[in-house]
């Protein structure tokens, strides 16, 4: 089944809200503290929608890293160059990509939903 296409509700002034359909290309995981979780980004099985965007959901408070393609990594001190976000929300990324994933808390728990794009 193709990932759900990424479009979005207009608003009265024709203006693009941020309502979504739900996905139905969506994982969801507990990662454990220290412990580096992946996942890798479907196919979108639509040609004319190359593209995917990634959407995460993560537990309130949580401090969840996530990498492209790379081992996630967070912080252990003084300002230095990095491959990994905090709590990004929503990444275009490519079917086939490895999301890579890391916390420093005990446990979390974290969600992505998929979806195509051109």
């Amino acid at each position: 089944m193709p990932i759900q296409k990424f479009i979005m509700t207009r608003d009265i002034n024709g203006f693009n809200g941020f309502g979504l359909p739900f996905s139905n290309n969506k994982y969801q995981a507990v990662l454990e503290g220290n412990s580096e979780d992946t996942v890798t980004v479907p196919q979108t099985g639509l040609s004319d929608y190359p593209n995917v965007v990634a959407v995460f959901a993560f537990q309130p408070g949580s401090s969840v890293w996530v990498a492209l393609n790379e081992t996630a990594t967070y912080p252990s001190g003084s300002f230095s160059s990095c491959n990994s976000e905090l709590n990004p929300e929503g990444r275009v990324v490519k079917s086939g990509d490895v999301l890579h994933f890391i916390t420093t808390d005990d446990q979390d728990e974290i969600g992505v939903s998929f979806y195509a794009t051109t």
